[in-house]
């Protein structure tokens, strides 16, 4: 079954934005309806009753959240929306070399499931230590991810 999909990206240096489009065109041609957020305001989080988040973030410092995801951050934490029951699904970039590897994923993935959300699969994590292509990796995990919805 083909249901919506939004993806919703944090990205610093462009990477997650390159993987979100790469995962966008695989789920289109699975039949999915995708929209991608790259700088993400808050507003329409869920367009309707069957669409399907996806979250793909990159970290930055020690493990932040980028700039442009803040506004999901703020979203999810001052003012949750009614989400409980809604799927979401998660692909999260880090770099193992560094202390706080992919925090900002697990960050987001901790607010979804603490407000009541509902994780379809396991994420996607993607170490920059041993994935030279990170837009392949996520897209081999994207066609597996859609059976799932």
């Amino acid at each position: 079954m083909s249901r919506p999909v939004h993806i919703v990206v944090g990205s610093v240096m462009g990477t997650a934005l390159n993987v979100a489009t790469e995962v966008a065109k695989v789920l289109e041609t699975l039949g999915h309806n995708v929209r991608i957020s790259p700088a993400f305001d808050g507003n329409n989080l869920y367009q309707t009753e069957d669409e399907v988040l996806l979250i793909c973030t990159s970290n930055t410092g020690m493990g932040d959240l980028p700039e442009n995801i803040l506004p999901l951050y703020a979203l999810l934490t001052q003012t949750p929306p009614n989400i409980a029951g809604r799927h979401y699904g998660l692909i999260n970039l880090g770099d193992s070399s560094y202390p706080n590897f992919a925090q900002a994923g697990t960050t987001l993935d901790e607010v979804m499931a603490d407000i009541g959300a509902t994780r379809v699969g396991t994420p996607c994590v993607l170490d920059a230590i041993y994935v030279d292509e990170p837009e392949e990796e996520a897209c081999d995990w994207a066609k597996k991810w859609a059976q799932l919805l």
